[in-house]
């Protein structure tokens, strides 16, 4: 039975809360994510350490819906390069969620650390995410939120290996899905085109990560007023949607053509032509002897501090932030590669912002909800096809989201079966 789902008249069967201060120790927050508290965690027997994430219930349904999700998810799921659970608690006020604890740093500290680094070093990044995301995809599981910040080396040896982390958007992909989701500088074309998606949305992540990690620059990105957050998100979203972006020189010279070819065969707009993870697995670049031994730091690090380490970029996908949707008013310009794309009667190209790609960490409006104060929230409802119908390609508008009303028409995983909102501007969120 699938987790959080009862049969009708069945007693719910929760933990006590002694039953984890029996066999943990809880160590202060270390840091609020998106609907949940991350812990430091000590099994008292053995003294090994865990990542301990606890989501409040009273934060509303998103909340509970975002811990079921993750659960599902992370207990179908062992892989070498995946963070693997190790317990869960449900109390009736909680979620406890125990992970392996991931001691090494972000690929951005690797890096910067490295007295030589180059394509040979990216080719062993990206294969090992690689291999851990066609394992995803072989369980029908699409992750949807890969970014540089959710890679993190293991621990701080010097071979150590790369694992993902952050599950709680991962979904099964029991057909296409519609609701855009993700963090913007990383999400594919169908995303932002509020196209149905699947498995190559995490293709099209990787093929940016491995451009930043090549190059120390994001492929698509707007110069815009730092306070001026809508025409940024605005453009952002038009490059994105035709796959706008250019191998630069500089930054790129000393790069070789395998390497080019594999990232524009990842970020390749039309995602039936994209690469499977598998297809990237069997590239000459990682496979074979085809990435170049050149050391690339110098160039690549002094991008790296001007776009990432200095915070606006980098920042930006960490920053707490409420979740901003958009809509589709009067007058927006559809990239022709998105338009023609999408079938008659799907719905119009409008990006679902989910966080601010230049709002400074305090940058935020206010709250819905606890869960919401503290997180960035990443996935919006799609525009409804009539509504879309209705009116002309247009701009997207943000809008912050309205308090949640009770869904009688819930499933058991915690996803609403009525229709979203699309003509109010407001979302529903817990």
């Amino acid at each position: 039975m699938p987790f959080g789902c009862l049969k009708p008249g069945e007693k719910k069967d929760y933990n006590s809360p002694t039953e984890i201060t029996d066999k943990y120790d809880l160590g202060q927050i270390v840091k609020s994510e998106e609907f949940s508290e991350i812990f430091r965690a000590k099994d008292k027997n053995t003294l090994k350490m865990y990542t301990c994430k606890k989501f409040l219930k009273k934060d509303g349904r998103k909340v509970r819906k975002a811990a079921k999700n993750e659960i599902l998810i992370l207990k179908m799921v062992k892989h070498p390069n995946i963070l693997q659970l190790v317990d869960v608690y449900e109390t009736r006020k909680e979620y406890y969620l125990f992970l392996e604890l991931a001691t090494g740093r972000e690929v951005f500290d690797w890096i910067l650390d490295q007295g030589y680094y180059s394509e040979r070093d990216t080719s062993n990044v990206i294969r090992q995410v690689m291999e851990a995301v066609a394992y995803l995809h072989s369980l029908k599981i699409v992750h949807r939120n890969l970014k540089l910040e959710n890679l993190v080396y293991y621990n701080r040896l010097k071979h150590s290996k790369i694992v993902i982390s952050d599950f709680h958007l991962a979904k099964l992909e029991n057909g296409l899905i519609k609701e855009p989701c993700g963090t913007p500088e990383y999400l594919a074309p169908e995303v932002v085109g509020r196209q149905r998606y699947g498995q190559p949305v995490d293709c099209w992540a990787l093929g940016v990560i491995m451009y930043i990690l090549l190059s120390g620059n994001p492929p698509f990105y707007d110069e815009t007023d730092d306070d001026d957050y809508e025409n940024h998100d605005k453009n952002l979203f038009r490059k994105i949607l035709a796959g706008d972006y250019e191998f630069d020189s500089p930054y790129w010279d000393e790069i070789s053509d395998s390497a080019k070819n594999l990232v524009s065969r990842l970020m390749e707009v039309d995602q039936d032509q994209r690469l499977t993870a598998q297809e990237a697995i069997n590239h000459e670049w990682i496979s074979g002897n085809a990435a170049s031994d050149k050391n690339i730091k110098e160039n690549v690090c002094a991008q790296i501090e001007k776009n990432f380490a200095k915070a606006k970029w980098k920042k930006a996908v960490r920053v707490t932030t409420m979740m901003k949707r958009l809509r589709a008013p009067e007058h927006q310009m559809v990239a022709p590669a998105a338009a023609a794309a999408a079938p008659p009667s799907a719905p119009n190209p409008a990006a679902g912002a989910q966080e601010n790609p230049q709002a400074p960490s305090e940058a935020s409006t206010a709250p819905s909800s606890t869960a919401e104060s503290n997180s960035m929230s990443t996935e919006a409802p799609a525009v409804e096809p009539a509504a879309a119908a209705a009116q002309p390609p247009a701009e997207p508008d943000l809008h912050t989201p309205a308090p949640e009303q009770p869904d009688p028409t819930s499933r058991c995983n915690g996803e609403s079966l009525a229709p979203l909102p699309s003509d109010t501007g407001e979302e529903q969120s817990g």
